[in-house]
């Protein structure tokens, strides 16, 4: 589960959107002569790049779709670590594992830095006082906010507590999907609904959503998602900060976000009203909403955790777990040594699988790492630079934004052999991990911004992948090829499949 927000969206922007920023460039520069931009840098060093554009930089470069890809493909020609500027904004990409060390460990405390997108339809002096995504710096209260999320939430202790609810959980998903045998799934709302009731059950006490309600699990999935898409979408001030209080909003991301917020505290806001009228009855749930109010969290507090716990961790759960479906259907081979591997030890249906069972299953372990490396949640690890530092005898300057391009590390082929295949067995004799000490492997980043939700997301994702390969066999709608099966990208927060994964379950005899 990572936690953190991706990228700017390039890929978002329309058309007529695009003939905007050339329509205003005189304006813009007018501004700037008058008022100069505090991301302009006159370093004399920066990284190599592409050549920019007068006033908007390099922001052509990127109208169109996949811009990961675009960004990797320039890196190969410029180098691992490069430098672009979005109108005035100094953007410095890392693209190899040395480039992600050099951020993410050696300069750890001069890059922990971030900048939340300005779609963002949060205060920036809110997002300081109760983010823990989005804080613009490590300061004492992040640091007490990530010690109560790693203690309550993610700690060894609070994670073994919660092993029969994800257990349950993941069981009622198998079950429900014994009942749809023979009919098409979209695997990833079935899997939503799973993970997001787990999830509400650690916070709430309660399921959130019915299993078998297929609409309800469709759109709330769909406004987690518009949420995280809207809210990470560039506006012009992203591009220009001296546009920054104009409220220049013409895609309407901004309000959109604002909107699928709205719906999401109505929902959160009417539990905690209830389980605060509730104060006085003698029974504890023992849960994240107990802990909170018994330590004197406001409510706005209490929501904005939500906020960043429950969509973001559904959502890049329910995204890694149906690209591993997705390889695995399309690769037959390793389908088959995965279903040798769970019968060889006996967990063939909800009932024989526990967690414990998870670190004697190496191929397992290996399909999700080789998922994780092929399809990370997130295409950039964003980060922000506090102060002016060194980094690979570049220049990397105060108020840049700072990005690890894990996308690109992913598919080097410098790094990786034949790395745009889905290949399980490379993992299998070696001690490479996704836990922040390897620096080819980052889906939950490291260093001091690392995701701290990466122990609940390893276990979570491990359970669900063994039982839907254990318990079922699966087949593609109208009998289709599985070698057809569309692959394609949509480059948004999580990086997701362009097309749902369309199944139809088949109990195995």
């Amino acid at each position: 589960m990572d936690l953190n927000s991706s990228f700017v969206q390039f890929s978002l922007f329309s058309f007529p959107f695009f003939l905007l920023f050339l329509l205003l460039p005189l304006s813009i520069h007018l501004l700037l002569r008058i008022k100069s931009s505090p991301s302009q840098v006159k370093a004399r060093n920066l990284p190599p790049g592409p050549r920019r554009w007068p006033v908007i930089g390099n922001i052509p470069l990127f109208i169109w779709k996949n811009p990961h890809v675009i960004v990797s493909n320039l890196a190969r020609i410029h180098g691992p670590l490069m430098s672009l500027r979005l109108g005035t904004q100094v953007i410095i990409l890392g693209s190899s594992p040395d480039a992600a060390k050099e951020i993410l460990k050696t300069h750890d405390r001069d890059l922990s830095g971030r900048c939340a997108p300005k779609a963002t339809p949060i205060k920036e002096s809110d997002l300081k006082k109760f983010s823990l995504l989005w804080a613009t710096d490590c300061s004492p209260k992040w640091k007490s906010i990530r010690v109560l999320w790693k203690g309550e939430l993610f700690s060894n202790k609070a994670l073994e507590a919660q092993a029969c609810l994800r257990e349950k959980k993941v069981a009622e998903m198998v079950e429900y999907l014994g009942r749809k045998e023979g009919e098409v799934v979209k695997i990833g709302e079935v899997v939503f609904a799973a993970v997001y009731n787990t999830l509400g059950n650690l916070c709430f006490s309660r399921d959130l959503i019915g299993l078998g309600d297929e609409k309800m699990a469709r759109d709330w999935k769909e406004v987690f998602w518009r949420f995280m898409e809207c809210a990470t979408t560039p506006l012009i001030a992203d591009f220009f900060p001296v546009l920054d209080g104009l409220g220049l909003d013409f895609q309407g991301k901004k309000k959109q976000a604002a909107k699928c917020m709205k719906k999401m505290f109505g929902v959160w806001q009417e539990l905690i009203r209830q389980r605060r009228e509730s104060a006085d009855d003698s029974k504890k749930h023992g849960d994240f909403l107990d802990f909170m109010l018994e330590n004197g969290f406001l409510d706005i507090q209490i929501l904005f955790m939500l906020l960043e716990i429950l969509p973001a961790g559904a959502g890049t759960l329910v995204a890694t777990i149906e690209w591993a479906m997705a390889e695995l259907i399309k690769n037959k081979e390793a389908m088959i040594k995965l279903e040798e591997e769970l019968q060889t030890h006996k967990i063939v249906d909800s009932n024989s699988i526990r967690e414990s069972h998870i670190s004697q299953l190496p191929y397992l372990n290996a399909c999700v790492k080789e998922t994780l490396r092929l399809h990370p949640p997130i295409a950039f690890l964003p980060h922000s630079a506090q102060s002016t530092c060194e980094v690979m005898s570049y220049t990397v300057p105060e108020n840049s934004l700072v990005f690890v391009n894990l996308w690109a590390i992913g598919h080097d082929p410098t790094v990786w052999e034949d790395p745009f295949s889905f290949r399980p067995e490379r993992f299998l004799n070696s001690n490479l991990d996704y836990k922040g000490q390897d620096f080819e492997l980052l889906p939950f980043g490291a260093g001091r911004r690392m995701c701290p939700g990466l122990p609940f997301a390893n276990k979570k994702v491990h359970l669900i992948l063994a039982v839907l390969v254990g318990c079922f066999d699966w087949s593609l709608p109208d009998n289709r090829d599985p070698s057809d099966l569309d692959m394609n990208e949509k480059y948004a927060v999580p990086l997701q499949k362009e097309k749902s994964l369309l199944l139809i379950p088949h109990r195995k005899s």
